[in-house]
Parts: structure tokens; sequence; C-alpha cells
């Protein structure tokens, strides 16, 4: 492999530890000066939308194919639609993640065996 692919990994490794670990490290100091100073330890506002924000933006990039074609397209579809109805269904996170990799992966092998690639 090339010496960009190992690059674009480490940097993706690092922006993924930073998202996770900054935030960390300021909620801590933050609450220790509230300690400090005998005043209630609470969670600004902006650190609760965080979560949600980093959700719908991996969202937003899972919602377009890596790449363009028909099979790609339906197959994002039918994992999207996959995962909505699992979620209506059980109200968790683990089974629609599950089940929209599940039928991703099935109709883009069902689409590969189709076309011969």
């Amino acid at each position: 492999m090339d010496n960009g692919f190992w690059f674009a990994l480490l940097l993706v490794s690092v922006g993924t530890l930073c998202m996770r670990l900054l935030p960390l490290l300021w909620m801590q100091r933050h609450l220790l000066k509230q300690k400090r100073k005998g005043g209630l330890a609470a969670i600004p506002g902006w650190l609760s939308v965080l979560g949600p924000l980093m959700i719908a933006a991996m969202l937003g990039v899972s919602l377009v194919p890596a790449t363009v074609g028909w099979s790609a397209w339906l197959a994002t579809l039918l994992g999207a639609l996959a995962a909505l109805m699992a979620w209506l269904w059980t109200k968790s996170l683990g089974w629609p993640v599950l089940a929209g990799v599940s039928i991703y992966g099935l109709a883009i092998l069902l689409a590969r065996l189709m076309t011969g690639g």
C-alpha cells in the first residue's frame, strides 16, 4: 500500500481520538473547577448535542454511495429502509445497524451475482 493510504488512516485515527478525548478532558477540567468553587457541576448544553450531531454527520455520509451505479444506490436505499424498519420495531441502536448493514451487503452481493462482476 502506498504512503498516502497510511497517512490518511493516521489522520482519521487522530481525528477520531480527538473527537472523543478533547470533550472528555474539557469536561473533567470543567467539573473539577466547579467542584473547587463549591458550585453545582452541570454539563453545558452544547456538550449534550455533540453526540447526536456526530451521528447525523455519519448518517449523511452513509446515504451517499461510494461508487456511482444503480446497484450501489439500490443497496443504500434498501439498507436505509431496513435500518429504519428495525429501529421502528425495536427502538434500539444495535439491531438497526445490523439490519441495515446486512441488507446492504446482501443487495450488493446479489447485484454482483446478477451482473457477473
